[in-house]
């Protein structure tokens, strides 16, 4: 592939609702440009970019692919991304990459959840986007119904440039309503039919009318009756799509191969290049002030990763894109994010899974480079002289955990090296391990995301695991002050054991942790038994006496006690306080107490009432409701163990236009009905 400028480039990312056709449509494109000579199916497995395995077995796309192209003396960094939601992390990065976006649509099904999603992504990142209505050729498909929803659902200013000729089975090609002509493969050659005629007219005006708003010369033009020329209409259209006043309506057929030269030609004629997007904004890493980076081969180097492939046997891939400068394959480059050199090898270009090496990557181009040491996704790699640090990738928050529990100890022994791995892979996921509970908690956006990180473990690093919901945390406390003796007397021929203690149990408030204190007048027992009683009670409060949980928001006093000159010993002392504290904790009227959440969600409006009846089942208060912009934000506590799977079910209850943010506020005293329960299943869990 030649070496292309920042003028000839275009970096465009490709999103859609799953099952809309993103992955054949971007398969179309490589097979119209010439990149690849056979075209792949999604149900056959023979697409570019779903390559993984895990792609393959699903028939859906997992993790971005990088797609370059050459057309018409231009280069095409096409990127595909996953179309379902659990796969959102994906979509950040390559919107992070781009200049410009292509949104498609199913002329079947319309607008979707995830139509409206992406479409929310990409006008959060302000980038210029095209739309591709595809499937025209299915049954049922429907061109005018599919744009109406668009307008209604997405922005008013989504304009078609195309007019499909026919419909379903009789699709035959496109209408391109700034030439008037139907470019090939239609049966009717170039000419426009009569019978469409007045509707394209009209559709063009309107077209026309949106595009010159940009430009203050070709309004007056138009508004004084002048004729424009098609020029100076592809200039107005580009102007006005760059400056977010218009997006342009195209539609064909992915799998037929129809509309999609005229869509290659629309990114080149209407969407950004670098160079025309302009400098971006970094910080200077040596003094902390804000710069502008032009983008050019002269400009010093700034580079972004956004994605990182951990491969068992080709070591770990880092993509980057270039924002300015060159960089070089086997050379030394300068990570601002951790202060350190890095050695560059082989640079390559990706094609899905097949790779070409190259010998240097200017401003604007992205490629792969190999084991790099100590990069991950979200570093700038740059100069030293000139260290500067691009913005990081906004990542989704994930929500969704479970418990991941190894098969057998080979396999806990090798996960404590794949995770990291995995989570370096995609920093959508998160992992820890739960002191409370001991276990190792992932984290993702849903259920099918953990689904294939568990897959995904398997098949690239053969490490068997299980997920299971996680353990909640819960609590024991006391509700009444008490008091407790236990005198520890045991005689076993020679030196016995003889520890006695008086302790006072009183609940403190929630949040307070567990005191000890030791206050002992006269002498009752000497001061260096103390620690042994001390020891004795923190070693026994782990396991509460109601269903072995820790015991927390209690103060225990050590008031009195005898020793015996003999027979006394630490451990005696250290048995005593352990056996006193249980007693006093039996004594003490003791409760459950479980973490309660503060949950703040943010859903459209219609939902809340459904939000507000779904949080009631799951014993949750909801604080306040607030309105911003098209959304209502509810603030709101539920138990935790209410909330296991609160990703799936709000999803479930909004149709996936629902997200949440769920942070630990305080403990809570569990209700008795429950209690009961709780108790007698780790009583069972126990036995087993």
């Amino acid at each position: 592939m030649n070496l292309y400028g920042p003028d000839q480039t275009r970096n465009v990312v490709l999103l859609s609702h799953y099952g809309a056709g993103k992955t054949s449509l971007a398969e179309a494109m490589l097979f119209t440009s010439g990149a690849i000579k056979r075209l792949g199916r999604v149900e056959d497995g023979t697409t570019t970019s779903d390559y993984d395995p895990s792609e393959i077995e699903r028939n859906m796309s997992i993790g971005l692919s990088l797609l370059p192209q050459e057309w018409k003396g231009n280069k095409l960094n096409l990127i595909d991304t996953p179309g379902y939601a659990d796969f959102a992390g994906e979509v950040k990065a390559g919107l992070q990459v781009s200049e410009g976006v292509i949104i498609v649509v199913c002329a079947v099904a319309g607008v979707e959840v995830g139509t409206e999603q992406v479409w929310a992504y990409a006008e959060e990142a302000k980038l210029p986007r095209l739309i591709f209505i595809n499937k025209m050729d299915r049954d049922n498909a429907d061109f005018l119904r599919t744009l109406e929803q668009i307008q209604t659902k997405l922005a008013a200013r989504c304009l078609p440039i195309q007019l499909p000729l026919g419909s379903q089975s009789d699709f035959q090609g496109i209408i391109d309503l700034v030439t008037m002509k139907c470019p090939a493969p239609s049966s009717t050659g170039a000419d426009l039919p009569t019978s469409l005629q007045q509707q394209v007219e009209l559709y063009r005006e309107k077209l026309i009318e949106a595009a010159v708003e940009a430009d203050d010369e070709l309004i007056t033009k138009y508004l004084e009756g002048e004729q424009l020329s098609n020029e100076e209409i592809f200039r107005a259209i580009k102007e006005s799509i760059v400056v977010g006043k218009l997006v342009p309506v195209l539609c064909g057929s992915a799998l037929r191969n129809i509309g999609i030269e005229s869509l290659l030609d629309a990114i080149y004629s209407y969407l950004p290049s670098p160079e025309e997007k302009g400098a971006i904004a970094a910080t200077n890493s040596a003094t902390g002030e804000k710069e502008d980076l032009s983008p050019s081969a002269e400009a010093p180097l700034s580079s972004l990763v956004f994605k990182t492939i951990a491969d068992p046997f080709v070591g770990k891939l880092s993509y980057f894109r270039v924002y300015s400068g060159v960089i070089s394959s086997n050379s030394q480059v300068w990570n601002a994010n951790k202060s350190s050199m890095e050695r560059v090898g082989q640079l390559f270009i990706s094609t899905g899974k097949n790779q070409q090496p190259i010998s240097q990557l200017a401003a604007g181009n992205i490629g792969v480079v190999a084991r790099l040491n100590l990069t991950t996704t979200g570093d700038t790699l740059c100069n030293q002289e000139h260290p500067v640090m691009l913005d990081d990738i906004k990542f989704p928050q994930p929500n969704f955990s479970m418990a991941i529990q190894p098969q057998t100890k080979a396999d806990l022994d090798k996960m404590g090296t794949v995770l990291p791995k995995i989570c370096e892979e995609d920093p959508s996921l998160k992992f820890h391990r739960d002191t409370d509970t001991n276990e190792v908690v992932i984290s993702g956006i849903g259920d099918n995301h953990l689904e294939v990180v568990q897959e995904k473990m398997r098949r690239k690093f053969g490490v068997e695991v299980r997920l299971e919901p996680p353990k909640v945390p819960y609590r024991e406390t006391i509700t009444v002050a008490t008091q407790a003796e236990y005198k520890h007397k045991k005689q076993t021929g020679g030196h016995g054991q003889y520890g006695h203690v008086f302790l006072k149990l009183e609940p403190l408030p929630r949040g307070s942790g567990f005191e000890f204190t030791g206050r002992i007048a006269g002498g009752a027992i000497p001061k260096n038994y103390i620690p042994a009683v001390e020891k004795g009670v923190n070693e026994t409060r782990q396991e509460g006496v109601l269903a072995s949980y820790p015991v927390v928001d209690v103060k225990v006093t050590l008031y009195d006690g005898s020793f015996h000159p003999v027979d006394s010993s630490d451990i005696s002392f250290k048995i005593a306080g352990a056996h006193a504290l249980k007693k006093g904790l039996s004594q003490g009227q003791p409760v459950l107490l479980e973490p309660i959440i503060h949950l703040t969600i943010i859903a459209p409006e219609i939902y809340t009432g459904d939000i507000i009846s779904d949080l009631n089942t799951k014993r949750g208060r909801v604080s306040g409701v607030t309105l911003e912009e098209s959304n209502n934000i509810i603030e709101a506590q539920a138990p935790y163990a209410e909330l296991l799977h609160y990703a799936i079910d709000l999803r479930s209850i909004t149709q996936g236009r629902g997200s949440f943010i769920m942070n630990f506020d305080h403990y809570e005293e569990v209700p008795s009905h429950i209690k009961e329960k709780i108790i007698n299943e780790q009583e069972r869990a126990r036995k087993e």
